[in-house]
């Protein structure tokens, strides 16, 4: 790995068929251990059940309300400062029950890849 300085930029911001929006602040091959993610949910958006295979997903809160749901765990609100740790395999999903956009750090472990997301409410309609 090398030193780097990763530059905010918003234009960089997609949607993900999770239901979310996405802007990969550091998900690279050369820092393989772990990425970074700002996730934004806008009022009233719940996204999809999902989860990581061999990846374990952190959300940091930023801005914003919601209503995490983890496998395992009672369904919680959450705001600024709360932190979900969300283990391989574990199906999860946020609704935004505020007013204003949610936005929250998704920081993954090893980093995030296309591979390991599989959209659970897709695979129970098999």
């Amino acid at each position: 790995m090398k030193p780097a300085i990763h530059s905010y930029d918003p234009q960089q911001e997609y949607f993900f068929a999770e239901g979310c929006y996405i802007n990969e602040l550091a998900n690279t091959p050369d820092d393989a251990q772990v990425s970074i993610a700002r996730a934004r949910v806008a009022p009233g958006v719940t996204t999809r059940w999902h989860y990581l295979t061999a990846t374990t997903e952190r959300y940091v809160l930023l801005e914003g309300s919601g209503l995490v749901e983890v496998a395992g765990l009672a369904s919680r609100r959450v705001g600024p400062g709360d932190v979900v740790i969300i283990p391989p395999g574990a199906q999860q999903r946020i609704a935004n029950t505020g007013d204003v956009d949610l936005v929250f750090l998704a920081i993954c472990s090893p980093r995030f890849t296309p591979a390991a997301y599989v959209d659970a409410d897709a695979a129970s309609a098999l």
